[in-house]
């Protein structure tokens, strides 16, 4: 009898030293990107953001004021991807958001997946899927280190920005359809959508917040830190005469939902898809650490249609941090404060228009692709005989090599040919060659930034470095993003909750390093291809 005790009391100790080693873990990560946030926006309207958003990851948890993305071009999903693989594009793949195959000079998309059908809608946007994504991200490695008993989510209006940081084991990754309105999925994950999500669905949020037309959260003439409403920098909507208060959005919920993504009301919608997902999904009571990403997309195009100085995205971000403050409540509510660990982050910043630049009398222009694309190809059919040998994308010129094994035609020659039209441009900095690196003469951080960016089946062979100011790509209104510059590249980045300090550091990090920081926080297995160092002073 007392053997058997013995033996029952040594396996006692034995289970509760097994389980006393397990680590310490939240009850949910929440990764939320803002597209296209310069890194400035944390302060250029600090003065009216209330205390329970912003100010609030900014105050009680940790700031890293000196975040930087490492690689080319600086756009949505190579950004996503490197967030939450810890890696760049020479490894991960994600090279930009779509790239060119030089065989056949075909083009594809970053989340492109024709093996797969989509679910929620009859439309082809939901053919997507993480195929393309080379590397795990740090929510697959989370996965992983539960053995799958933990739930991932990845949530967008963008389909690359649900995808990708969801990884390739996400339980579910849901997108908006601009078609019919709703958010859909892919045969990749489900045959069907959760019955939440239908429930969801059949709320038709999106005409009922396209039922309120946009107009600014304060009076229009308290918007100092922008440039007056009527100006010659911004679009228009569809149907209006001028790009002015109010937006009216009533007539676009027949014609066009897609435009509730140019309104802050597509961060309302996507605030309300995560908030549904978590109730949903029942994110945090897994029993394990569960993982909730979302990215907020709107503010991208808001940004690409009304630039940077606008009233439009002065208010975008006002109501944006409304947004985070409604967000965060709720996240204290459904799972409790101190139970969960968030971080916030940007894919990319953005340029200031280049009207607005030079009526500032600072330089700036846009460089057409489609004039550069035009007159390159000119250049090489009078020189070697061939039409349509290249493309200019993505800031990159990318050969037709099946077109230059068939005609047998000399690459340095044609690379000479290139260069030399192309460093005559106004506005072109430097021109290299990405087959051989090492001998381009560059700064050495612009340098690094290519070589992170080249994937030698996905980029371009020459990469094209433009002046600051520069960008190609749009007109004369909005703006965009995509260079080496700090205006695209220096990016906020804040943890708060779960395992974090409070405080603040100017040490540069850089976007590699998030993954492995988390990864460091829920002691798992950093993604396979990061690159990144774990941020420690974040972490307690």
């Amino acid at each position: 009898m007392w053997k058997g005790i013995k033996l029952s009391l040594l396996g006692l100790v034995a289970f509760a030293q097994v389980h006393a080693q397990a680590p310490a873990r939240p009850k949910l990560v929440v990764g939320v990107v803002l597209d296209q946030m310069r890194w400035d926006y944390l302060y250029r309207y600090a003065d009216r953001y209330g205390k329970g958003g912003f100010k609030r990851l900014m105050n009680d948890g940790f700031n890293c004021e000196n975040t930087s993305i490492v690689h080319l071009p600086s756009y949505t999903a190579p950004g996503h991807a490197t967030i939450y693989t810890g890696s760049v594009p020479a490894l991960h793949g994600i090279a930009a958001n779509d790239w060119i195959n030089r065989k056949g000079a075909m083009s594809m998309y970053c989340t492109q997946d024709d093996s797969v059908q989509s679910v929620g809608s009859s439309s082809k946007a939901g053919m997507m899927s993480p195929k393309n994504l080379l590397a795990t991200t740090v929510t697959d490695e989370l996965r992983l280190a539960t053995n799958f008993r933990n739930k991932t989510i990845g949530i967008s209006l963008k389909d690359r920005g649900a995808i990708l940081p969801a990884g390739h084991t996400a339980n579910g990754a849901y997108w908006f359809d601009a078609s019919n309105g709703s958010f859909i999925s892919s045969t990749f994950y489900s045959k069907a959508l959760p019955s939440w999500l239908t429930e969801f669905n059949k709320r038709n949020v999106t005409d009922s917040l396209l039922n309120i037309d946009w107009n600014t959260l304060y009076p229009i003439n308290t918007y100092t830190q922008s440039t007056a409403d009527d100006n010659a920098y911004e679009s228009k909507l569809k149907g209006e005469q001028t790009p002015t208060f109010p937006h009216q959005l009533k007539s676009f919920i027949a014609a066009d939902k897609g435009v509730i993504r140019t309104t802050p009301w597509g961060n309302t919608l996507t605030r309300l898809m995560a908030e549904a997902a978590v109730q949903g999904e029942a994110l945090g009571k897994s029993g394990q650490t569960d993982f909730l990403a979302v990215s907020f997309s709107s503010t991208d195009y808001i940004g690409h249609f009304f630039a940077p100085n606008s009233i439009e995205i002065e208010d975008c971000y006002l109501r944006m941090d409304k947004e985070l403050e409604l967000f965060l409540n709720f996240l204290d509510k459904q799972v409790g404060a101190g139970n969960y660990t968030l971080f916030l982050t940007a894919d990319h910043g953005g340029a200031h228009n280049v009207s607005f630049l030079k009526d500032a009398k600072i330089p700036g222009e846009n460089v057409s692709e489609k004039v550069v694309n035009k007159n390159l190809n000119e250049v090489l059919k009078t020189a070697l005989g061939v039409n349509e040998l290249v493309v200019f994308s993505n800031y990159q010129v990318y050969f037709n090599e099946d077109l230059m094994v068939q005609h047998k035609l000399d690459r340095d020659k044609a690379v000479a040919i290139c260069k030399d039209y192309l460093v005559n441009m106004d506005g072109v900095a430097f021109v290299l060659d990405m087959k051989d690196a090492a001998k381009n003469t560059i700064p050495k951080k612009i340098l690094e930034m290519a070589v992170n960016g080249y994937h030698p089946n996905r980029s371009g062979e020459l990469q094209v470095i433009l002046e600051p100011g520069y960008y190609s790509g749009y007109g004369s209104t909005g703006t965009t993003h995509g260079s080496w510059n700090p205006y695209d590249t220096r990016i906020p980045l804040l943890f708060y909750g779960w395992g974090i300090k409070k405080g603040s550091s100017f040490t540069p990090y850089h976007m590699t390093d998030i993954a492995p920081t988390i990864a460091a926080l829920l002691h798992i297995q950093e993604p396979n291809a990061c690159i990144g160092t774990p941020i420690t002073e974040v972490l307690k």
